[in-house]
């Protein structure tokens, strides 16, 4: 009877003991868990607030309108028009893009060129920025795929601006064009004080009046908060700070001027800069051959590339800064006759008529100095242009 007794006291003690520790487990357990409640909730408070906030809003950017491009008389030599584009962020697909892309093609037109314009940029860009797969969609085309839009995570549809040059190649190297932004301007503008300004912009100028004021021309980007869903997508604007649009620039050339002297050229190789000597306005400046700067805002084609960079007449090639023609001699002035006469008045006697160097004499009334590129053999092989001089009043 003692035996069964002290047993009975030994198993109370040892139940006690297990109790003490399981007690003492589970007091240790809540005590962690309120001091972790009470460094989220007090420690790290306003830091986890501002980051519940950022996956509720997204702050999007609002690319300013690109300003425009006009010569003396306000012709537009450079505008926008905007457009839906259909484009494709790689990050969000969730299979291989070649898949993707397939699958779009059954809703959307997507050609060979399309393919391979959207390749080159997804080599030159990041996973997670959004590319454009087609442009320029229809309104039907539109409709379609906004009808089927939940088939295809991380594709989208986008209303962007594009840059278009209403006289083609008329004046293309003055003006220049606008392409998309390499890993290398990437790069530039990201350890630039531009950054935030750009945020949001795929374009940049690349060559003449395009690059030279850029800055001018690009404008202030703006703002807007939008609330998001768990999925991404935007449900309402919070707030909005709008966008300041480029401002246009006026060049001194004459358009009508530069299109005279570029259909005189014809088909010959030769560059001419016609400069007002009361101000030293520039009124055209004319490299022959030449091309079209459309061809490159939405990205140009290798066969296109090819057959421009390999031409023997260079179009792409500046001939009024680079290139090899020499200069008129001062020496030796022009004194012909032009082709051309204007409507609407007789043509004034000829003046001197040199392309660069000092007037040999000074007359004595205001006369009307004309101009015409005269093409002369330099060898068997190859024809040099150079240029008297183009219509203005000197006194």
């Amino acid at each position: 009877m003692m035996t069964e007794i002290r047993n009975l006291e030994a198993e109370l003690m040892r139940f006690r003991l297990r109790l003490g520790v399981v007690a003492l487990v589970v007091l240790l357990g809540f005590g962690l868990l309120a001091w972790r409640l009470y460094h989220l909730q007090v420690l790290r408070h306003d830091e986890l607030a501002q980051r519940a906030e950022t996956n509720r809003t997204a702050v999007v950017p609002i690319v300013p309108h690109r300003g425009e491009i006009l010569d003396r008389n306000g012709v537009v030599l450079a505008t926008n028009y905007r457009a839906y584009t259909l484009e494709i962020t790689p990050s969000r697909l969730g299979r291989p893009v070649s898949e993707a892309i397939d699958a779009v093609a059954q809703v959307v037109e997507v050609t060979p060129r399309d393919r391979r314009r959207f390749q080159r940029l997804l080599e030159d860009s990041r996973n997670f920025e959004s590319l454009p797969i087609r442009m320029r969609l229809s309104d039907e085309e539109v409709a379609r795929f906004a009808a089927q839009r939940y088939r295809f995570p991380g594709v989208e549809i986008k209303a962007r601006l594009f840059r278009t040059y209403p006289l083609g190649e008329t004046g293309a190297h003055v003006v220049g064009y606008i392409g998309r932004i390499n890993q290398r301007e990437k790069e530039r503008i990201e350890d630039s004080d531009d950054a935030a300004n750009y945020r949001g912009t795929d374009y940049i100028g690349k060559l003449g009046v395009e690059s030279s004021y850029e800055k001018v021309l690009h404008g202030t980007t703006g703002v807007e908060q939008m609330e998001t869903s768990a999925g991404g997508y935007a449900v309402r604007r919070l707030a909005s700070h709008p966008a300041t649009p480029g401002d246009s620039v006026r060049l001194s050339i004459d358009i009508h001027l530069q299109q005279l002297v570029e259909q005189m050229y014809g088909e010959r190789r030769g560059a001419l800069v016609a400069i007002d000597p009361q101000n030293g306005e520039v009124l055209a400046f004319v490299s022959k051959p030449t091309y079209d700067p459309n061809l490159f805002v939405e990205g140009i084609d290798h066969e296109t590339w090819d057959e421009l960079n390999n031409s023997i007449d260079k179009p792409l090639l500046n001939r009024a800064l680079r290139g090899p023609t020499r200069p008129a001699p001062p020496t030796s002035p022009s004194w012909r006759w032009p082709r051309w006469k204007p409507a609407s008045a007789p043509p004034a006697p000829p003046s001197w008529t040199a392309a660069h160097g000092p007037s040999p004499a000074t007359p004595s009334a205001r006369a009307t100095r004309w101009a015409r590129s005269t093409c002369t053999a330099a060898s068997s092989s190859r024809a040099t242009c150079t240029t008297t001089c183009w219509p203005t009043t000197w006194a």
